[in-house]
């Protein structure tokens, strides 16, 4: 699959080249809320035991940078293959044990902390001035994972600690994402986007999980 998808990256960008498209270097952050859709909380056995007590989900707020480069194939449609860092995880709260701490907590959190390098290839299309709609692949490398473990009795803090669980979980993605944009004639756009894997997160393969995700953010194209 990933294979498949660098191809048409290839092949996109040689032939917006060859119109002798301008090439137009945008710009983009943001923040995103992210999850993992499936079998989510039942991955999360494999790193935390849970307890007599209530357990809820939490997703995990965090934020993208990275900048691309707009190639027109038109007037109003283009290609736009960026490379951006995105931050993106899952997490669970309430009476736990976990595993590699050898404690039982009163109140805990363990939140995955995933940091991944993302090479999104959209299509864009402008139907009317400033509007743009914009969807396309996106294949995803995982280079750090952390479980962050918070321990509290009565509300005083009583562990934050990090452990690298990064070998525990696929490398690669690959998904899609697309969303909505408006751009001003200064440059500056704003953009709301949906993105989902279809990758495995678990690298032994023994639970569906995949990421989700919801980004709203800024783009400056130059």
């Amino acid at each position: 699959m990933r294979t498949t998808y660098l191809s048409l990256l290839v092949v996109f960008t040689t032939a917006a080249i060859t119109t002798n498209a301008q090439i137009k270097p945008v710009i983009k952050a943001g923040v995103i809320q992210s999850t993992w859709k499936g079998e989510a909380r039942e991955s999360f056995t494999q790193l935390v035991d849970q307890t007599d007590g209530y357990i809820s989900s939490r997703n995990r707020t965090a934020f993208y940078v990275g900048a691309g480069a707009e190639l027109p194939l038109g007037d109003f449609v283009s290609i736009e293959p960026s490379l951006v860092y995105t931050q993106r995880g899952y997490g669970i709260k309430g009476n736990l044990t976990i595993n590699q701490l050898k404690i039982d907590a009163l109140d805990a959190r363990a939140t995955a902390q995933m940091h991944y390098v993302d090479l999104p290839v959209l299509l864009k299309v402008k139907p009317v001035a400033g509007l743009q709609l914009f969807a396309g692949p996106q294949v995803s490398y995982l280079v750090k994972n952390n479980l962050r473990a918070d321990v509290s009795v009565f509300g005083f803090s009583l562990l934050n600690r990090d452990i690298d669980i990064t070998e525990q979980f696929n490398r690669w993605d690959v998904g899609v994402t697309g969303g909505v944009g408006y751009e001003f004639e200064n440059g500056i756009g704003i953009t709301a986007a949906y993105e989902r894997g279809f990758q495995r997160l678990d690298k032994n393969q023994n639970f569906k999980a995949f990421n989700e995700g919801y980004k709203a953010g800024l783009t400056y194209r130059f």
